[in-house]
């Protein structure tokens, strides 16, 4: 069984729900509230599991893997089902690149952490920190649409189905209506989270459907 530590509005979180949907597996949530205030990823329970103290976090079998491109990677390896992957190396390597320019650029820099220290160091009021996470979205989804719109292999950026590209993009396009960005320069994006959420691996993933603390 896979014990998955989760929060419900976390995008990272989101994307492995994604992943384990996709491959069919069952497993249990447990949330973890890492709002202000809460901050039960900051737990010495939670802290001697992860020590990054941040989720998502999986256990199997007693042992705890953590960051959610890496557990998504062991998931298409290790479970049955669709692979995630493309199974051309060149392919792979481009699902890979559109993942991390979303899980390494983007996301970092919207976390909650940086927003604390923005508002905390910084002194930036609520407007500038809207400015600031959708400036990074802009910047990210630019690249991302011209990327997507020279993948025209299928319905999906890799073909017939979604690939990892799709699970990290699908929990970011979240966030950037939650933070009320302009979508409207990236109509391929757009598309392909409109098809990718009306799978049920995707719905059942996300943040709506979730348990809320």
């Amino acid at each position: 069984m896979i014990r998955l530590y989760d929060y419900w509005r976390s995008s990272a979180a989101y994307r492995v729900r994604i992943a384990l949907n996709l491959k069919g597996a069952s497993y249990e949530s447990v949330s973890i509230n890492i709002l202000p205030g809460a901050d039960e990823q900051l737990g010495t329970e939670y802290r001697a599991r992860n020590p990054q103290m941040r989720v998502p976090a999986i256990d199997v079998d007693g042992r705890t893997g953590m960051q959610s491109l890496a557990i998504i990677e062991w998931i298409d390896e290790t479970l049955p089902g669709p692979a995630l992957l493309p199974k051309d190396p060149w392919q792979r390597l481009q699902a890979r690149a559109f993942a991390d320019i979303i899980a390494c650029d983007i996301h970092p820099l919207n976390n909650l952490s940086p927003l604390a220290v923005l508002r905390e160091k910084f002194g930036a009021d609520e407007a500038a920190i809207g400015d600031w996470y959708r400036d990074w979205i802009v910047r990210g989804f630019t690249a991302l649409e011209t990327l997507a719109s020279e993948l025209k292999g299928g319905p999906f950026l890799f073909g017939d189905a979604p690939s990892l590209a799709e699970i990290v993009l699908v929990p970011q396009v979240a966030n950037a209506h939650r933070f009320r960005t302009d979508l409207s320069p990236f109509p391929r994006l757009v598309e392909l989270d409109d098809r990718c959420r009306k799978l049920e691996a995707f719905r059942l993933a996300a943040p709506e459907n979730q348990k809320q603390p």
